[in-house]
């Protein structure tokens, strides 16, 4: 697959460090995109949609060193939105479902279960979030962390530690223990 475009690339853009910018991270954001999502199509029209608002944005970044943080979160906001636009369908039905457990191999609830988990780390504060989704699911060191925040390694290791007694305390999560 080849690496996102400029997402306004039918106009020449006034931005050539944006361009380059797109060219060498679009890779690293594609893949941060598709930890968001279950859909490598939806994980795309994520990364161009917050690519687009990073344009539109570009000049009033003043730190451009920091345009992967500034990305990474543009694209949790665009997804929590998106989430919460999601319209539920419930219907009624005269009889239950059947209450056979799924064999544990069943992709659909390993994705139900990663479901689960996103959840409980939405419901985390946006500090305690962004940390947890910076260390494992970017998988980048405390340090690395500390860096992207602009803060300490000791606030990053509190305040992770922090977020994960509250996911082990999480209703959602319990089942899994």
């Amino acid at each position: 697959m080849t690496p996102p475009v400029c997402p306004l690339a039918s106009n020449p853009t006034p931005y050539p460090s944006f361009s380059s910018y797109v060219r060498t991270r679009g890779t690293v954001l594609l893949r941060t995109a598709r930890s968001l999502t279950a859909n490598p199509c939806d994980a795309e029209d994520l990364l161009q949609t917050a690519l687009a608002k990073t344009y539109v944005a570009w000049d009033r970044i003043e730190d451009h060193r920091a345009v992967d943080g500034y990305v990474r979160r543009t694209l949790v906001n665009t997804r929590t939105s998106q989430w919460r636009k999601r319209k539920v369908d419930e219907f009624v039905c005269d009889e239950l479902p059947e209450t056979e457990p799924a064999p544990s191999s069943d992709p659909a609830e390993a994705q139900a279960l990663r479901d689960a988990m996103w959840r409980a780390v939405t419901r985390l504060p946006d500090r305690q979030r962004a940390m947890v989704v910076l260390r494992y699911y970017e998988d980048l060191s405390e340090v690395q962390t500390a860096e992207l925040l602009g803060v300490s390694v000791g606030t990053v290791k509190s305040a992770v530690s922090r977020a994960l007694g509250k996911l082990r305390e999480d209703p959602e999560l319990t089942p899994v223990r």
